[in-house]
Parts: C-alpha cells; structure tokens; sequence
C-alpha cells in the first residue's frame, strides 16, 4: 500500500514499478489537490488498484490503518508500506520473501525492512547499503519497504494515529519488539529512498548533514522522540525530558547553522518538546 500527499508527477512511473512486483496496490490519499485526484482517479482504472480518498491530511498512521484494513478486506496476509517517492528495485518482493523464508522464526516476524539508498547522500552512509545479501536484527524500520505481517498486526495494533506522522513506525516495532516478535532489515539496499532533503556542510573539513525538514516536521519529530524516551527510555526522575532537550538543542543548532526558516523551525522544536512533556497529541494546532 501507498500513501499520498501531494505527490509530483513521477507517481505513476514509480507506480507502474510497484504494480510489477505485488498482487494489488492499496492508495490512501491524505487531501491532495483536484489536479492530483484527477490522476489518481486514472490510475484506479487498474482493477488492481483501490483508492482511498480521505479528502484532508489525517496523518501518516490513520492513513496507513485505512490502507492496511483495505488490504486485510481483500484477502492479503502481508502488505508492503510504501511512501509515495520511494523508487523500488526490480526483484524487491521476491528478496524480501526469500528472506522470511530463511529466516529461522518466520512466525515471529512483525517486520522486514528493506534496506534502502538516500537518493540525498553519496557517500555510503545510506541506511543497509551493503552489497551482500541476508538481514539483521534491528530496533525499528523506517515506514517505507516494511513488509509487515498482518496476522502479528492484529496482535500489535494500528500505527499510533495521536502521533500524526514522524515515529509511527518506530513506535510500531518497539510494540512488536516488546511481545516478543523480530524486526529485521535486509543488508542490501531494495530501494531509493529520501530522509527529508538532506544536505551537506563542510565545517572546517568535517561533513556535517541536515535534514531541512519544514517547521512542522520538527515540530513532530520533536514531540513524539519525547514521547518516545518516555514511554520506551529506562530514564529515571524524568530524566526522558533532559535527554529529549538535549536533542531538540542539537537540532536547533543545526537549524541555526544550515537552514532556512531559522525561527519558525526552533520555535516549533521548543514547542514540540514542551507538548511531548506534557503528553499533548494530535495534529498540531488542533
């Protein structure tokens, strides 16, 4: 399943890609434009296409438990998440079930990630970049290339829709984690993919990233990694709040040295921790 805001006009090449390796395509359509509903709507021709049109931004996990539900409605036992700019390799699926079929507690998989290229970085920091083949146990996967069971979903639960977007799928896998099931990640890389809009700074020959995230972006990924430290961290005396501070100063500093919009991103840093101390969820400003 695929989830879509707003997407360029690369959509369909990239969909096409999709439709080559899976049974069915789910699209969840968080209120895009009428101009992208016109080719979304096209693109539903394909009777193995389902569209789902929610008509306002709901968020990256209420979309994703619309999708998901689609695709149990259907018959599905596993569905491939997918964001709308990720170009998947030739052979993705078919690796990636080759993979649970070799791994020794398939029935305790939640997740395979697929590792992936930052189509923004070239320098080999690429998440699982690695030619060879096999996984690795890991903590959480990004959304986009987790091939999730839903037989383990309906155990786990939906993605967390207070958390709107940013942290919904780390949130999911830790869930997992904790029931006792596996997240794994191929070592070779099955997709491109892009963090953001990644950029490079060189300051006194040190290669320094940011990721220039718009200020509401920062405002989520602030409040929900607070969120997150507290639920999931072993930080005792609310030291969960320091710890997530401490990160939020670090991303205010790198917004101050490197990005643009400088103000209303720190603001909605600081904002971001505050709410996440406070335990205040939902869609920002609402």
């Amino acid at each position: 399943m695929l989830v879509t805001f707003h997407p360029d006009a690369g959509l369909p090449a990239r969909i096409a890609r999709v439709l080559l390796e899976v049974g069915g395509l789910v699209i969840v359509d968080n209120g895009s434009d009428e101009a992208v509903l016109g080719m979304l709507r096209h693109l539903a021709a394909d009777p193995r296409i389902v569209l789902v049109l929610n008509f306002a931004n709901l968020g990256i996990a209420r979309a994703l438990n619309l999708g998901i539900a689609r695709a149990g409605e259907r018959g599905y036992a596993w569905v491939l998440l997918l964001d709308q700019d990720s170009v998947i390799d030739a052979g993705m699926l078919n690796a990636m079930i080759e993979i649970r079929g070799a791994y020794p507690a398939a029935d305790r998989l939640a997740v395979i990630g697929a590792g992936f290229r930052d189509i923004n970085k070239d320098t080999g920091e690429s998440r699982a970049a690695r030619a060879d083949d096999g996984w690795q146990e890991v903590e959480s996967v990004i959304t986009s290339g987790s091939l999730i069971a839903l037989a383990t979903h309906a155990v786990v639960g939906p993605f967390r829709e207070e958390f709107f977007i940013d942290y919904v799928d780390s949130d999911y896998c830790l869930r997992a984690r904790a029931l006792g099931y596996r997240v794994i990640e191929t070592r070779r890389a099955l997709m491109s993919h892009a963090i953001g809009a990644a950029t490079r700074h060189s300051i006194f020959g040190v290669d320094k990233w940011t990721s220039n995230h718009s200020p509401d972006r920062r405002y989520y990924i602030a409040r929900n990694d607070t969120v997150m430290l507290r639920e999931h961290g072993r930080y005792a005396l609310g030291l969960w709040a320091a710890k997530s501070l401490g990160r939020c100063v670090r991303a205010c500093k790198r917004v101050l040295l490197y990005e643009p919009m400088k103000a209303a991103k720190i603001g909605a840093i600081l904002q971001g921790w505050w709410h996440g101390v406070c335990g205040r969820l939902g869609q920002r400003g609402r």
